[in-house]
């Protein structure tokens, strides 16, 4: 991409502002790139590039001015440190304690002291110090060692955990499987089911719309709720108890057959029978003619 000059987005001059941004990461930019002997890369200005480039040159900047501050707070206390070795060692010349005057044997003793010393972050090598350093190692160690009991506990129990929640996924995962396979049976017998009520409801349309024309049926013909099955089965006992009401007067009648060649007594005879048959069927014809009206009422 070509580089637009003083420009931001090549659309004409840049406000004051935004040159003066476009000066300092030009600035930032050349000089990062000189201190490690490259060539500035060619890109457009932009206000979103020249945004992001000036907020990551005041970070470098101000960065770069704490790290200057840190390293010259540590060349202060190197000189210083150097300064008091050289000081120790004059000290140590003085008194016949100067390394050349020790044997090998001796410098590395003294050098692994130091390390020690150092290591244990101590501030001499007295014995004391380092029986302290000591009693703190075996007391961290003793922490150390209890966490780690505590940890290989908790270790176990988690582990124990993941055995059985891994026991009821399988139990879980064959129970899905029982489940899906009953799913699809019910599923063939809910589609049968399905089929079955679509049938049933088809046929209860038509036995609505039959009980419909069998109602209108009724009612052209005259048919009323008092005629039921009931009443009839009561008119037909009460018919049943008048015959056999009646039996004995018809037997009666039947024996006059057999009467004696008097003509005049046997016609008397018959005459009362008849009467009598007559009278029967009359309280006969009575008698359905209430139970009928009682019916209708």
């Amino acid at each position: 991409m070509a580089e637009s000059g003083d420009g931001v987005g090549g659309g004409g001059a840049a406000t004051p502002f935004d040159a003066a941004h476009v000066a300092e990461v030009k600035a930032w930019i050349t000089s990062t790139f000189e201190a490690v002997n490259r060539e500035v890369p060619a890109f457009e200005y932009t206000p979103r590039t020249v945004a992001h480039l000036h907020g990551l040159a005041t970070l470098s900047q101000n960065r770069t001015q704490v790290v200057g501050i840190v390293a010259a707070d540590l060349r202060q206390k190197a000189a210083e440190f150097r300064a008091e070795a050289a000081r120790v060692r004059e000290i140590l010349d003085c008194a016949g304690l100067a390394q050349e005057n020790f044997s090998q044997s001796g410098v590395a003793a003294a050098q692994t002291l130091a390390t020690a010393a150092h290591l244990l972050d101590l501030k001499d090598t007295e014995t004391g110090s380092f029986l302290i350093a000591m009693a703190d190692l075996s007391l961290k160690k003793t922490d150390i060692e209890e966490k780690r009991a505590a940890v290989k506990k908790e270790s176990k129990m988690l582990l124990d955990n993941t055995r059985k929640a891994i026991s009821r996924l399988t139990y879980l995962k064959r129970t899905l499987g029982q489940l899906e396979e009953e799913v699809a049976a019910r599923d063939g017998l809910m589609g049968q089911w399905e089929t079955n009520l679509k049938v049933m409801a088809s046929k209860e349309r038509q036995y609505l719309q039959q009980l419909a024309n069998y109602k209108a049926i009724l009612c052209r013909v005259g048919y009323t709720p008092e005629i039921s099955h009931g009443v009839l089965m009561q008119m037909v006992e009460h018919r049943k108890d008048l015959e056999r009401k009646t039996k004995p007067i018809l037997d009666t009648l039947r024996s006059y057959q057999d009467l004696p060649p008097d003509k005049a007594l046997a016609e008397l005879a018959i005459e009362d029978k008849r009467r009598e048959y007559e009278t029967a069927e009359k309280h006969l014809e009575e008698a359905l003619q209430s139970a009928l009206n009682t019916t209708n009422d």
